[in-house]
């Protein structure tokens, strides 16, 4: 998958150090001068984007973490402090939000993360660090689109010999095994980095970065003779021109549905929205 990665594996620490502690209390709400400290965990579009905005909000009185799965090789790192690896779970990721004074935790992950968002949730209970969440609204078929779900890889999998044989696969390089044993169909993997093994046997790997504009899937889908284009409901704009192009050329779509998500936080469909949910949230 592209930046926008799965749950972050534990790993070293990469990017600027985190620096030392602001002065007050381990966690809650940040004190006399102490900056507040957002921790977003990250690796979407939105993350960045996020990111970018506290960094660049007036006089800068937020200090801002971004911390990063490790999934892509060389990823787009956000302004502010980054680091790269997991935590170690719930308890881990509690630790550090401690330990480095978090105030406010922001799950930006990949709507696919579904771990790393439990963990999140979890962290919160055991840090007492309120916890928003950024979630992109999923896509939706409309007029003209010939979709089929599934609600997981391996359900894609089973459904995918009757639907085609010629198929733009874009469920991410980490969920490609889920396909390995499909001898029959040809596959097309775009990904950042090359996937490994277990793979189809019958595959052709793309290495791009997006976002993609409707042009080039025209393209690829006309220049591969796609007659099947398999992804994930991931939401947003940077990669839904495939979704178009798959439509205008009458290729079916089989979406694996998203995973469940933990409830009973605040929930923010876009940047702005987190924005002013945090302005409310955060001292100035």
């Amino acid at each position: 998958m592209p930046a926008d990665g799965p749950a972050p594996t534990a790993g070293p620490a990469a990017g600027p150090p985190a620096g030392p502690a602001d002065p007050g209390g381990p966690s809650g709400p940040a004190g006399p001068g102490r900056r507040p400290h957002v921790l977003i965990l990250g690796g979407t579009t939105e993350a960045r984007g996020l990111a970018q905005a506290l960094a660049a909000a007036e006089g800068t009185p937020y200090r801002v973490t971004t911390s990063l799965a490790g999934r892509v090789a060389s990823p787009v790192l956000p302004p502010g402090e980054t680091r790269i690896g997991g935590f170690g779970g719930p308890a881990g990721l509690a630790e550090w939000i401690t330990a480095h004074r978090v105030t406010h935790l922001v799950d930006a992950t990949h709507p696919f993360a579904e771990r790393m968002s439990f963990n999140a949730a979890g962290a919160a209970e055991l840090s007492g660090v309120p916890l928003l969440a950024l979630r992109r609204p999923g896509w939706s078929p409309g007029p003209g689109d010939d979709w089929h779900f599934a609600n997981s890889l391996a359900g894609a999998a089973a459904l995918l010999p009757g639907l085609g044989s010629r198929v733009f696969l874009t469920t991410g390089r980490m969920g490609l095994h889920s396909f390995a044993h499909l001898a029959e169909p040809w596959f097309l993997v775009r990904s950042v980095d090359p996937p490994d093994a277990p793979a189809p046997p019958r595959l052709e790997v793309l290495l791009a970065r997006g976002p993609f504009t409707l042009d080039d899937e025209r393209e690829l889908l006309a220049r591969h003779r796609i007659d099947l284009l398999v992804t994930k409901d991931s939401g947003g704009s940077a990669t839904a021109p495939k979704l178009t192009a798959a439509r205008e050329a009458g290729v079916p779509v089989l979406v694996v549905r998203r995973p469940p998500v933990p409830e009973g936080h605040p929930v923010a469909a876009s940047v702005a929205e987190a924005l002013r949910l945090l302005h409310y949230a955060l001292p100035r």
